[in-house]
């Protein structure tokens, strides 16, 4: 017989025991579109960001009006309820160039370093020279060693006794026509067999004038007068401290940070060094 008042609620049929809707966690990626449960406030997530100790996200509806809500529960997609959280920060691509701009070389291992060798006068142009070519460096197993200034070139020269298999690439500051330079890099080519060494230069007082101006906030280095140690001078006119070796490395250490890639460094450096890994890591 048909019951015209229905079922009795309480005999246990299904109908009567359906679960509510359980939120699903959602992140509150931006372009989302949510509607948040208490207002009715329907827009899109433009941001989420920390205020006052927790999380809120930012929607905006389609009148281009902006309101925020605590981010969690209380929120709506296509009628089913979410708690929103934070974005998933997706990892940064890995990069694809090294700083001299040469393709990076996945997974590859450190050459066994070669014969052959990059000399440089001191510790900061050796320095900036790994911030930039390092890893192009390590995977052709070229080792760049300190020379201590181009004094000591002959007799570096001398002792390490250069041959086709064991070139030498030399990195001299101020290598101009007519100074000191010029003059005992070509003294020591003398004393070594053709094609063996190779010495090049750069125009520049320093190798901190090879790191563009700009970097720096300058339009160009200072010029600093005869007399004057030339570090010293440069710390004093860019306002650092300048009393001792200690404030030059701080000095260098600040121009160095600047240093992200070749594209902060003049062209005049720039094809010297890579004219010198050349050199050295040509086939015999």
């Amino acid at each position: 017989m048909h019951d015209r008042y229905g079922s009795d609620v309480l005999s246990g049929g299904a109908d009567h025991h359906r679960r509510r809707p359980v939120s699903r966690p959602v992140p509150a990626e931006r372009g989302t579109v949510v509607e948040e449960v208490m207002t009715g406030w329907v827009g899109a997530v433009v941001r989420v960001e920390k205020s006052g100790g927790q999380h809120v996200v930012e929607l905006e509806d389609r009148a281009g009006r902006t309101r925020t809500f605590p981010l969690g529960p209380g929120f709506w997609i296509d009628g089913e309820p979410v708690v929103l959280t934070p974005p998933v920060k997706s990892a940064p691509a890995a990069p694809t160039r090294t700083a001299s701009g040469s393709t990076v070389v996945r997974d590859a291992r450190a050459r066994v370093a070669r014969g052959s060798r990059i000399w440089v006068e001191g510790k900061h142009d050796a320095e900036l020279v790994e911030r930039v070519w390092g890893d192009d460096l390590r995977v052709e197993g070229v080792v760049v060693e300190l020379l201590d200034g181009v004094d000591n070139l002959a007799d570096a020269l001398r002792e390490f006794r250069p041959s086709r298999e064991r070139r030498v690439g030399v990195l001299v500051d101020h290598l101009v026509p007519g100074s000191k330079e010029r003059r005992l890099a070509d003294e020591a080519l003398r004393l070594v067999p053709d094609g063996t060494v190779k010495v090049l230069g750069h125009p520049f007082v320093d190798v901190w004038q090879a790191v563009r101006p700009a970097r720096l906030g300058l339009e160009r280095w200072p010029v600093i007068e005869r007399g004057t140690e030339w570090k010293t001078g440069i710390l004093r006119e860019l306002g650092w401290p300048h009393a001792d070796q200690a404030d030059v490395a701080q000095g260098w250490k600040r121009i160095l940070g600047t240093v992200r890639s070749y594209a902060d460094l003049e062209p005049a450096l720039l094809g010297r060094v890579e004219e010198l890994i050349d050199f050295v890591t040509e086939p015999v």
